[in-house]
């Protein structure tokens, strides 16, 4: 299978769906914390759209980063772009921003319905690590537009079938 040189139209509009509900998940993340810390303490919970949204939507981020990788494994990514270095950077981000994507969407699932400490602790280490994957693939492609001039960002703007 030949790299081509962008993205499809579902591969941009997954893309920038998944970014808008994890920008989503960080905003509104306070409901869940208190919930969560509510029944840490015994407490009970009452019906909260914002916790509901929180849960709703990363089941979503999982359901849509599963689809990404299932496009991923029958459509290549496009062409690399830049140095060696910078390929290996751009390869170490996605892979960690797919696995976060997959991981603490389980996480939370497991300790919002589980109970499970471990996984809420987790879940929090996660979502710091999330929180700079996606600074860094956020600068590298600001990098590219504005530093390289090389058009990167124009892959993820107009799908190239």
């Amino acid at each position: 299978m030949q790299p081509r040189a962008g993205y499809s139209q579902i591969q941009i509009v997954l893309h920038w769906a998944a970014f808008a509900l994890i920008a989503l998940q960080y905003l509104f993340k306070n409901s869940i914390s208190a919930a969560w810390e509510k029944i840490s303490e015994g407490g009970e919970i009452a019906f909260n759209p914002l916790v509901l949204g929180h849960v709703a939507g990363g089941l979503l981020v999982l359901a849509l980063t599963v689809w990404r990788l299932a496009l991923r494994s029958r459509r290549t990514a496009p062409v690399p772009v830049g140095s060696v270095q910078q390929q290996l950077i751009a390869r170490v981000t996605h892979i960690g921003l797919y696995g976060l994507m997959l991981l603490m969407p389980i996480s939370g699932a497991v300790a919002w319905f589980g109970g499970v400490e471990a996984a809420a602790s987790g879940h929090n280490v996660m979502k710091v690590l999330l929180l700079g994957l996606v600074a860094l693939h956020v600068a590298g492609a600001l990098y590219h537009q504005f530093v390289l001039r090389d058009g990167i960002l124009s892959r993820m703007r107009q799908p190239q079938e």
